[in-house]
């Protein structure tokens, strides 16, 4: 029987964060329904302490999600941790998210305490939140930079204090993946109770690793994956939850897990998300980018059109497009402009087809990408007045004129 693990969620927290990507209560609450509808295990919904509209829309998510656990972020203070149980205690499963950071740099720089203040601070933190809350996390801020001698310590300690699940971050987008599998590992084998807890891992993006580094982090015992949808996140953003759940999918022999996702609905997620943000997905990023199912090159066509599994090791619907997208330009081959066509109500002959193709390669060299305007201002002599008329109609009649 596979195992499950976890999907946690983070679009609203940490995705937000990042510049350009703020969204207002009403915003997050539309986006949290379809995180639900999505299949998400937890949803953090924010860091209630950071602002009052960051409180409300917690509060309110908390309110209406009933399906997924409602988590919210707060630093291990006394004050972070009763602002966010102010919002969560509505929510039917209610996660207090508490953290402080345990890397050398960050505890001499950032915090200036010394390892033991801070071992302290994070018992009590998880200590107290859990006298409110049912459930607790811990995530020891900068982990992958952290001496693994206190981070094992710091792990069992905050375990006994009650932590029900503990979160590994690589912060800063530090680990490579064999080095992050490796200290999964390592956690598991030296901490005592770590089977008392559930193991996650929160990933970055700064070296372009995080999906990677997440996914060996499941071979190796973790249990609980924190993403982002399209990958937003601070700086090079958070592990993208659509490749995660897509690898897992695709290559499932090799994991022997699922997920809880419903992945028809990821393709939506990422739409909304753009949408309520204003800011679109790279052309090629895998899963949701728009050339993620589409081909322009004439064997690739080819290939697809004969069976989509030559070049295409996802189905479109599997994560919620109608169809991929046969793109025509001037490395499209016959097969894929004669396809077109006849959808377009053109069956050419041969010959005709022979000099359709010379022009339409002509004018595909100069003009990029041939919509289907294009095709039938070339196949029918013009007089629509459709984008590049002239060029195309005296392109056409010098190609399809010819003896």
């Amino acid at each position: 029987m596979k195992k499950r693990f976890h999907i946690f969620d983070t679009t609203l927290r940490d995705g937000e964060q990042a510049p350009g990507f703020s969204m207002n209560l009403d915003e997050k609450v539309r986006l949290a329904a379809q995180l639900e509808l999505l299949g998400v295990d937890i949803l953090e919904a924010g860091f209630p302490i950071s602002s009052d509209g960051d409180f409300q829309a917690a509060r309110q998510i908390a309110k209406n999600i009933t399906k997924c656990t409602v988590a919210g972020l707060a630093r291990a203070r006394k004050g972070d941790i009763d602002r966010a149980w102010e919002a969560l205690k509505f929510a039917k499963k209610p996660r207090i998210h508490t953290f402080i950071a345990t890397s050398d740099i960050h505890m001499e720089h950032k915090l200036r305490k010394s390892p033991r203040e801070v071992l302290r601070e994070a018992v009590e933190a998880v200590k107290y939140a859990n006298s409110l809350c049912p459930e607790v996390e811990f995530s020891a801020e900068d982990a992958t930079r952290t001496d693994i001698d206190f981070l094992c310590e710091i792990v069992e300690a905050t375990i006994d204090a009650g932590a029900r699940v503990i979160n590994i971050p690589d912060t800063v987008g530090y680990a490579m993946p064999w080095e992050f599998g490796e200290l999964i590992k390592t956690l598991r084998e030296r901490v005592p109770n770590i089977d008392k807890a559930i193991l996650s891992v929160h990933c970055h993006n700064d070296l372009g690793l995080a999906v990677a580094n997440s996914l060996m982090a499941i071979r190796n015992g973790a249990q609980q994956l924190e993403c982002t949808i399209n990958g937003i996140g601070e700086r090079a953003g958070n592990a993208s939850l659509e490749e995660i759940v897509m690898a897992v999918h695709t290559r499932n022999p090799e994991f022997q897990q699922k997920t809880n996702i419903k992945t028809s609905e990821i393709y939506p997620t990422s739409k909304m998300l753009s949408e309520i943000t204003r800011m679109e997905v790279q052309v090629n990023k895998a899963i949701v980018g728009q050339n993620a199912f589409s081909h322009e090159a004439g064997i690739h066509q080819d290939g697809v059109l004969k069976n989509p599994l030559t070049y295409e090791i996802m189905t479109p619907n599997s994560v919620g497009l109608s169809s991929n997208n046969i793109v025509l330009g001037k490395h499209s081959g016959r097969r894929a402009l004669h396809a077109r066509l006849k959808q377009l109500g053109y069956d050419l002959s041969r010959d005709e087809m022979d000099k359709a193709y010379d022009a339409f390669i002509a004018i595909a060299d100069k003009k990029k990408v041939m919509v289907d305007e294009d095709l039938v201002e070339l196949i029918s002599g013009g007089g629509g007045g459709g984008l590049s008329s002239t060029f195309i109609k005296e392109t056409m009649q010098e190609y399809l004129n010819r003896p």
